[in-house]
């Protein structure tokens, strides 16, 4: 059940953002009385699996979930090739418009997703407003992965800023570290100021360490399960503790280790109770459990909000929009650095059904679409001859040079960029698919 609803919310934002994508080629096309031929959610060889006719264009979906597409009439594209082109041009055909209305109809889709993006971080910031953990209220610092030690952190540490920049939300250090290729980490260690500086050949490493940082809080019980080895020890709701074995710890994960570490035998705990201190011996189950349910994370570090009117949600909406492009456009540059490896985080569909949640949640839905609206306009800006991009750098060499390609010279770019097209995708899915196995 949880799947099928990853799947629903992944179907339902990938054909909003495909329409609303394909009408922004459709709106400029009408604008500038270019006949629409077809306007197809999903593509359809073959067949299709609804259809229909409304004056002159054929709205549909297709059975293969890759996209969508407008079809216009005299322009070679995935559905048509020169042998398409042979007929005496049409005013109403695409190649016969002049080079700027052709750029703006190219450029629609793009236009459309970012301005979808904006909408929805407009609402988002009027409806639930900004909510995120600040990284002053983390008291106790974070903990770090193997790689984090080698690096040079350290269980505890405090961020205070990077590259010299003061550091706000504490979901956005980590990928600030790694997108921005960060060299020197402020932390505060003990009293003292330290700084930690990360190699340029750590950052493929780092692409690939999920785990690397989380802020410490303490392991403090809210519920004791029945009959097991906690509540038959005496562990209580409100129980913190402050020692495992005799070796003092207080934080969630260090605490967790421990108990797993000792499946099926027994586990000393020293638990503060109020004023109170007391040492209990509890029974570790064969899956290193010892039935208690921990206190959320908001009771430790409190989620901040800022709330915004209508009126005010509109240039937060703009700026969040910007901020999401340039972040994107960063990652995607370290795709083309073969050092950072980060080719190997690329990721089909499998990988964005992943970051929906397993139940339905508006905010999550609208805030994923807006993310991957911003992808989607960024991706298909690219000069890639298939996606807006490609067409869009043949009509800016017209404009330039004043002479426009060939139809022979569009058919084989937009050949090559399909294949392009395909190969990545492959290699996505058997990306997701190597993450699956290992």
């Amino acid at each position: 059940m949880d799947i099928l609803m990853r799947i629903v919310q992944l179907v339902a934002c990938l054909s909003l953002l495909v329409i609303v994508h394909e009408f922004g080629h459709f709106i400029f096309a009408k604008i500038f009385k270019v006949r629409v031929e077809k306007f197809y959610l999903f593509f359809n060889p073959w067949f299709s699996l609804f259809k229909f006719r409304k004056g002159e264009t054929e709205y549909g979906i297709g059975w293969l979930p890759l996209g969508g597409y407008v079809s216009l009439a005299g322009m070679i594209d995935e559905t048509k090739s020169t042998k398409d082109m042979e007929s005496t041009p049409q005013p109403w055909e695409f190649r016969s418009k002049p080079a700027w209305q052709r750029l703006l109809i190219m450029a629609g889709g793009v236009l459309m997703n970012v301005v979808l993006a904006c909408c929805i971080y407009i609402g988002i910031s009027y409806a639930w407003g900004e909510r995120y953990f600040d990284n002053k209220d983390v008291q106790w610092g974070y903990s770090f992965n193997e790689l984090a030690h080698e690096i040079g952190f350290e269980d505890g540490d405090r961020i205070v800023s990077l590259d010299g920049e003061p550091v706000g939300d504490i979901s956005e250090i980590y990928s600030t570290m790694v997108i921005e290729q960060v060299k020197r980490v402020e932390v505060l260690r003990g009293g003292d100021t330290v700084n930690v500086f990360i190699r340029a050949d750590y950052t493929s490493q780092m692409l690939n360490s999920s785990d690397f940082m989380f802020p410490r809080i303490p392991f403090e019980v809210a519920n004791v399960v029945a009959d097991g080895g906690a509540a038959m020890a005496g562990v209580l709701p409100n129980d913190r503790v402050v020692a495992v074995d005799g070796v003092e710890m207080f934080a969630v994960e260090d605490v967790r280790g421990s108990i797993a570490a000792k499946k099926g035998e027994n586990v000393e705990l020293v638990v503060a109770r109020g004023d109170m201190i007391d040492t209990l011996s509890v029974a570790v189950s064969p899956e290193g459990m010892i039935g208690v349910e921990l206190k959320p994370f908001e009771n430790f570090i409190p989620v901040q909000v800022r709330e915004y009117g209508f009126w005010e949600s509109i240039p937060v909406g703009f700026v969040r929009t910007g901020e999401e492009i340039a972040s994107y456009w960063d990652q995607l540059k370290l795709m083309f650095k073969p050092k950072t490896e980060a080719y190997k985080s690329l990721g089909s569909f499998i990988a964005i059904g992943s970051i929906f949640p397993d139940t339905w949640d508006w905010f999550m839905f609208w805030r994923i679409a807006a993310l991957l609206s911003v992808v989607f306009a960024v991706m298909n800006i690219l000069p890639i001859p298939g996606l807006d991009g490609g067409h869009i750098v043949f009509v800016l060499w017209e404009i330039v040079t004043g002479k426009k390609p060939s139809d022979k010279v569009l058919e084989y770019a937009q050949m090559v960029g399909m294949i392009l097209l395909f190969a990545l995708m492959i290699f996505a899915f058997g990306n997701d698919i190597r993450r699956f196995i290992l």
